[in-house]
């Protein structure tokens, strides 16, 4: 039989519909859809997938299930590995990981992994009523400072080998990123929410509204018996340009502008958190976290929202479905230009008139591309003479994070790099005795997946320590 040489189409709502609502773009496939995309899988024998999976879904062996018709046993191979396959399925860049490595890609598209294993895990949770059975306890217990990605990996791992596992969580909600970071319509609130539920049924106790370096210290912990910390704490100081303007009323750091939009409901008809609504939107940067904040702007009201880019579309860092979302639904790229100044509204004549101190436009200047850069990237280099100004009254400054300084500063002997990322071994250990770190508050903002697989790599370590004792 010969094989489809392009991978299922995934359903999706009409753009034009969608850019007025928050409901998941991504409509899943159906049970027929994805008989007919596991059959496209060669089942190869050096399964290259795994390999590029950070954390080794058995990738061949749950589309085989798939195949047979047993989605409950596609699942539970996955959650083997992966203790947050619906979130996986659907933000994780699978064309640059298990997909880039699919067998079936080099002549055609690769198989629709990413797609594949949101249907399983969506299937799943859709119809098993039976809760995990919690595993013997050992008489350890392991601090994790984060309910992000990394943080629930870890904890899943740990308390499926009978660890009694506290999260601790600074934020009303647990989930980290994936609830204040990630737009509803691209991974809805429910699905998170599931996924921690599913982590209290194994045992693993999730205590919120608990800032570490504040509320309690990374010492402490130690003090109140805990044997082993995991930071995984997340990269959630927002960078900015150092351009004038960017204290200006109506510029907001994305981190700021997703939060309220997504945890603090901003969205709401009367919200307690105020947001932009309507006007022109501009979002300087070209990551997942710029189409996020712009598509938010557009589904908030915004008359038009730009994104500012000041390199071009192949250096776009976004992945390609998001961008051909957000095209599709009228997000206007200006690309190879750079923001220089913010300007304000300002009448001297009347102190009091509310406008004085709001946005009213961004220069700009164009951008073209010369040698490339330590990373292999062409670099920008601006054009002189060619400075313009856009119309807006909103910017979002989407160009990256970095870790917060809050447990460093609290915790004696912790080193950091430069950026201030936590230093760590290739097991996770820090520079501090029994104290692990893993996702962006080692790396920086990077992928759910790569935090997940460092989540997964000390839950190991942690373990192999603990239970030599």
């Amino acid at each position: 039989m010969a094989l489809d040489p392009k991978k299922h189409e995934m359903p999706t709502q009409a753009p034009e519909v969608r850019a007025h609502n928050f409901s998941e773009v991504a409509l899943g496939y159906t049970a027929e859809i994805a008989l007919e995309e596991a059959k496209r899988c060669l089942n190869c024998k050096n399964r290259p997938c795994v390999a590029g999976c950070p954390v080794n879904v058995n990738i061949p062996d749950f589309i085989m299930k798939i195949k047979d018709g047993d989605f409950e046993d596609a699942y539970q191979i996955i959650n083997e590995t992966s203790s947050l396959p619906a979130v996986c399925g659907r933000v994780c860049p699978q064309e640059t990981q298990c997909e880039s490595k699919c067998t079936m890609g080099i002549r055609f598209e690769p198989v629709g992994i990413g797609r594949l294993e949101r249907f399983v895990a969506d299937r799943h949770n859709a119809n098993s009523k039976e809760t995990p059975e919690k595993p013997a306890p050992n008489g350890h217990r392991v601090a994790i400072v984060g309910s992000g990605p990394s943080g629930l990996t870890c904890a899943g791992d740990l308390a499926k080998k009978g660890y009694k596992v506290s999260v601790f969580e600074a934020l009303h909600t647990a989930g980290g990123v994936l609830v204040y970071g990630i737009p509803e319509f691209r991974l809805p609130k429910s699905i998170v929410a599931k996924e921690v539920e599913t982590l209290k049924e194994l045992g693993v106790d999730v205590q919120t509204n608990v800032v570490i370096g504040k509320t309690l210290t990374v010492d402490e912990l130690f003090d109140m018996g805990y044997e082993a910390v995991f930071i995984g704490s997340g990269a959630g100081l927002p960078n900015f340009m150092n351009i004038p303007g960017e204290s200006l009323k109506g510029v907001y750091s994305a981190n700021e502008f997703l939060t309220r939009s997504n945890l603090m409901k901003a969205y709401l008809d009367k919200p307690v958190t105020p947001i932009q609504k309507g006007g022109k939107v501009a979002v300087v940067g070209g990551g997942n976290v710029a189409m996020d904040a712009a598509r938010t702007a557009l589904r908030l009201g915004a008359e038009h929202v730009y994104i500012v880019y000041r390199r071009s579309m192949e250096e776009l860092p976004a992945r390609k479905e998001e961008v051909e979302h957000a095209m599709e639904e009228g997000i206007d790229f200006r690309l190879l230009n750079n923001p220089v100044e913010i300007i304000c509204y300002s009448n001297p004549d009347d102190p009091r008139d509310p406008k004085n101190g709001f946005v009213t436009g961004m220069r700009c200047i164009r951008m073209e591309l010369g040698e490339p850069d330590a990373k292999g990237r062409r670099r920008p280099i601006p054009i002189e003479g060619s400075e313009f100004t856009l119309d807006v009254d909103t910017v979002i400054m989407a160009i990256g994070t970095s870790p917060n300084p809050l447990i460093k500063n609290t915790t004696k002997g912790l080193e950091v790099n430069p950026h201030g990322g936590i230093i760590v071994n290739e097991d996770g250990l820090t520079s501090r005795e029994n104290v692990y770190a893993g996702g962006d508050a080692v790396t920086g903002a990077a992928t759910v997946i790569s935090a997940m697989g460092a989540g997964k790599t000390a839950a190991k370590a942690i373990d192999e320590a603990l239970s030599a004792r």
